[in-house]
């Protein structure tokens, strides 16, 4: 399901983040153990405060097409191809949505 070194968007701690695999897992796992990448700029991710993390497998959004070897700038670091990182920033922005319509909605009951 998810073999060591693949790229995915996930939520992390409520947060959309870019994760890799730590290992390789199986479609049975329920966690998955990962490194994290925050977004630096256009594309570009570093790896996070927290740079490993175990995953619930429902915290997968999507895998990510395998990266070249060139979008691997530096230990640490790694770039999205254009098409990876506006999924990236769908999700990003999908999930800021439902957090503040669940915002919305509490203000409005209370």
């Amino acid at each position: 399901m998810f073999a060591d070194g693949s790229f995915a968007v996930a939520l992390v701690k409520n947060q959309v983040m870019v994760v890799q695999a730590a290992r390789s897992h199986t479609k049975r796992e329920k966690y998955l153990d990962v490194h994290t990448y925050s977004q630096f700029g256009d594309g570009v991710f570093l790896a996070s405060d927290v740079p490993s993390a175990r995953i619930a497998s429902s915290d997968i959004l999507t895998v990510l097409p395998p990266l070249e070897d060139s979008r691997l700038l530096t230990q640490g670091m790694l770039e999205l191809p254009k098409k990876s990182f506006s999924q990236y920033i769908e999700l990003t922005s999908r999930h800021q949505k439902r957090y503040e319509s669940l915002w919305t909605a509490w203000i409005a009951k209370h």
